[in-house]
């Protein structure tokens, strides 16, 4: 029995390794996220048919408060709110392995601590490390992204060397419960020091960092539950959390070079703290002012282009405008535009945020470009229309050495024939820092409402003969 067992497991993980190879592929996500769900629902019956743990009645009861809960957060929480969303199931998950942990060690300590080998001591400890500190993190993750918190690093005097002497105390305290488990203030401490160390490993990351963060701790979250999975001897919760955490690592590192930055930097560079001193080149442009340009007469220039490329950023997922940019693109296909998107990778507060955004606008996936397909069309468009994004999208990256930014991989939108800006105002972005594409002489820029301006020029395109 335990042979078929271990077999099935093995079909749930290949159902895992193909869900996340066609979730690389917008056109098949939809099915990799299906075979993924189905890997996952074949892992868990059996796991409840070979244990016995808890009554069946009280799985039932989990089962279907959480289905409703999950049911819940998919029908009414916006896709503004998606990349919070996303956090705090991360969080979930770490704090499940924390408590599953915690739970095994009661199980032993009051009953066999004999039993409780050294392999289960270590797992346990790492299981609650990392569960503790992907709960806590994702919370203030989320919680920055929600804007519950400020979104800017918060950065006080000798913040790394308390990180450094909590680390140190988490070892030690893992040390000292591994080897004397029997002692519940051990485990209460090593849970709140995790706890609080989460916390001050988040909360001096800035805004313009979250994707990395996120997927960061989505690796996380990953690793806790693979520990978890050594703790209760379940090897298929260790094959799944060894792929998630190993793809959030993956992820995160392409995110890291999406920025050209290092994972160290992102985690303790307080990277947007402030915004600094203009330098003499920006108050230069700054004098020099922007171009402004009203619904009609772009309207007119977006209907007599032939190639457009449309830049979103996460001012259109605020602005909820995405069928607006839908139905603005199709207006100007039919007026034989060629119009497609140029897709930053870290465009939006989550990775593939901007994806997910048109997709539920049913823009067609071969349209959605990433960055390394648009950059070579840019200079052959027309018009670059940018929505709502901004650092992604600022030449101070390749221009100014200065620049925070400089360096940073971006959409060359500014070799457009023209730019149009949709934005409300000329507050910088979450870097903090000016943008030189706003003072490009080919650009101007359309202030207001990304989604009102867009349902603006839809009714002024279909007025241009």
């Amino acid at each position: 029995m335990s042979g078929l067992i271990e077999l099935v497991y093995l079909g749930a993980a290949v159902c895992f390794i193909i869900g996340i190879k066609w979730l690389a592929s917008p056109a098949r996500a939809r099915r990799g996220n299906m075979v993924s769900a189905i890997g996952m629902l074949v892992a868990i019956a059996v796991t409840l048919f070979d244990r016995q743990i808890l009554s069946y009645q009280m799985i039932v009861v989990g089962m279907v408060a959480g289905s409703a809960i999950g049911l819940w957060m998919a029908r009414a929480v916006p896709m503004t709110a998606m990349p919070q969303m996303v956090g705090l199931l991360n969080g979930f998950g770490g704090g499940a392995s924390l408590l599953v942990a915690a739970a095994e060690w009661h199980k032993y300590v009051s009953s066999d601590v004999a039993g409780l080998t050294d392999d289960t001591r270590i797992a346990i400890y790492a299981s609650l490390l990392v569960g503790g500190v992907t709960f806590a993190g994702s919370a203030i993750a989320a919680a920055k992204l929600q804007e519950v918190m400020s979104g800017k690093p918060v950065l006080f005097t000798g913040q790394h060397i308390i990180n450094a002497v909590l680390v140190a105390a988490v070892i030690t305290l893992g040390t000292l419960l591994t080897l004397n488990p029997a002692q519940p203030v051990l485990l209460i401490a090593l849970i709140a020091l995790a706890l609080v160390l989460g916390v001050t490993l988040v909360i001096p990351i800035g805004g313009a960092d979250m994707p990395v963060v996120i997927t960061l701790l989505n690796s996380y979250s990953g690793i806790a539950a693979a520990m978890t999975g050594f703790v209760i001897d379940n090897d298929g919760l260790i094959i799944t959390g060894a792929l998630v955490g190993a793809s959030g690592i993956i992820l995160t590192n392409i995110m890291c070079k999406a920025m050209n930055r290092s994972i160290w930097n992102v985690l303790f560079g307080g990277f947007g703290a402030t915004a600094g001193p203009a330098s003499e080149r920006e108050k230069l442009m700054a004098k020099r002012g922007v171009r402004q340009i009203n619904v009609e007469d772009t309207a007119a220039l977006l209907a007599y282009s032939r190639h457009v490329m449309i830049v979103p950023g996460y001012g259109l997922a605020v602005a909820q405008g995405q069928h607006q940019v839908q139905e603005l693109a199709a207006l100007l296909e039919k007026r034989g535009v060629t119009v497609k998107y140029a897709i930053h990778p870290v465009a939006g507060r989550m990775p593939g945020h901007m994806n997910v955004l048109l997709a539920e606008a049913n823009v067609p996936y071969p349209l959605l470009l990433d960055m390394d397909a648009a950059n070579p069309e840019m200079d052959r468009q027309d018009v670059a229309v940018v929505v709502g994004a901004n650092d992604v999208v600022n030449p101070a990256a390749h221009n100014n050495p200065q620049s925070p930014i400089y360096g940073m991989p971006i959409l060359d939108v500014n070799k457009a024939g023209q730019v149009i800006v949709m934005k409300r105002s000329m507050n910088p972005g979450f870097a903090g820092i000016d943008n030189e594409l706003f003072y490009d002489p080919k650009t101007a820029m359309l202030f207001g409402d990304a989604k009102k301006s867009l349902t603006a020029l839809i009714a002024e395109v279909r007025q241009v003969e």
